[in-house]
């Protein structure tokens, strides 16, 4: 299934996206909730029974509707950083031995079609197309063998960048650089974990303008998905709806010669094999918006 999030009358919605419809799973069957958060919180009996209600329904045009994040209000937005080893190279630094791991607000999210706001405190802000895991059932201290009973699904995000508050403030201020209004657009919907074989081994594009800048698989990925999930579990408990960026590939504007940055304009397309195509554009930041 591909699940997304939406606004209906006014209200989140959650649903299944197929045809380019948009099939209300509440509505297919009413003992299902609304929202995304309370569906994951069912676990893989829930999605089984959204599978099944809405494998027959038609659906309303996606064009008729608008898009969320797809899973709205997450409580935990986990990052993994210097998780390729050529973007470990291009960025200058060893590999890491152990994951390194930052987070960002779930204010930063964003949908698919949403606008990516260049703060206007910030000159430097970069691209970073990710594989973003979807947790489903919750756990503590999860051991890599079972960490797949753990996730819900996968997503294609974007984890924009302020270089020069991340790198260049003082005692490095990653979370500040990460985690700016829209500096996480995931979409355009989450791909069950039954539809995707291998996670591992996905190829993955970020595409500015058109132009190929990202382009590798996540096979080259240091520390594997259960190796994240078991790291991050035996610090803090995981819970349905929490997402997390397992890291990004090379290519990235800041280690370019000359750099390349964000601009008012511009348009980047995340593209994940299996798991759709995620676009934003990006818009300088207006003096109304601005503190």
């Amino acid at each position: 299934m591909r699940l997304v999030s939406y606004m209906s009358d006014g209200v989140p919605r959650c649903g299944v996206y197929r045809d380019e419809r948009i099939i209300d799973i509440h509505s297919a069957d009413d003992s299902l909730p609304c929202s995304m958060a309370e569906l994951l919180a069912m676990g893989d009996e829930g999605l089984a029974r959204a599978a099944e209600a809405t494998a027959k329904a038609k659906g309303a045009s996606s064009k008729s509707v608008k898009l969320l994040s797809p899973v709205p209000a997450p409580q935990k937005v986990i990052c993994i950083g210097l998780n390729y080893a050529d973007h470990a190279a291009e960025s200058g630094v060893d590999a890491p031995s152990e994951p390194v791991v930052f987070n960002k607000f779930p204010s930063s999210l964003a949908a698919d079609g949403d606008p990516i706001v260049l703060p206007a405190i910030s000159q430097k802000v970069d691209y970073e197309a990710e594989l973003v895991v979807v947790i489903g059932q919750g756990g503590k201290q999860i051991i890599r063998d079972d960490a797949w009973k753990h996730i819900a699904g996968y997503a294609c995000g974007h984890d924009v960048s302020a270089r020069d508050w991340q790198l260049e403030k003082p005692g490095g201020q990653w979370l500040q650089g990460k985690t700016f209004d829209s500096f996480a657009p995931i979409g355009p919907y989450v791909v069950t974990r039954d539809e995707v074989a291998d996670p591992g081994n996905l190829a993955i594009t970020l595409r500015l303008n058109g132009e190929v800048m990202q382009d590798s698989n996540t096979n080259q990925l240091i520390f594997s998905i259960p190796h994240l999930i078991e790291h991050l579990s035996a610090v803090c408990t995981l819970v349905p709806g929490d997402l997390i960026f397992t890291g990004t590939p090379p290519g990235v504007g800041m280690a370019r010669t000359p750099p390349i940055y964000l601009k008012d304009g511009d348009t980047v397309e995340v593209e994940i094999e299996h798991l759709g195509v995620l676009t934003n554009s990006v818009v300088a930041e207006s003096a109304d918006d601005a503190p």
